[in-house]
């Protein structure tokens, strides 16, 4: 499965390159802006936009209440995974 994770784009690090700078929940990280870029929102409008974030690239741009939501639905994933993982250890400790 393919997994994005949004981010905001809060500094364009490298024009010719499509490079710039993420902030994915606190964590700056760089990626490609290759495919979120066009002639009509060329890279230095990028400044500002919430995208998905995979393996290093920015694959499409969102929305921030659409940022928010899928935050959201990752962070409960993670806890519902968390507690399954709890369930497991739980299980194999008791034998079952």
């Amino acid at each position: 499965m393919c997994l994005g994770i949004p981010g905001r784009i809060v500094r364009i690090d490298d024009e010719t390159r499509k490079l710039a700078t993420v902030d994915i929940s606190g964590v700056k990280r760089q990626v490609n802006i290759a495919c979120i870029v066009s002639e009509d929102h060329p890279v230095a409008a990028c400044i500002g936009d919430w995208v998905l974030v995979h393996v290093g690239f920015a694959m499409s741009r969102i929305d921030e209440e659409e940022a928010a939501q899928t935050l959201k639905i990752l962070t409960e994933l993670g806890e519902a995974q968390a507690e399954i993982e709890a369930m497991k250890r739980s299980a194999a400790q008791a034998g079952g």
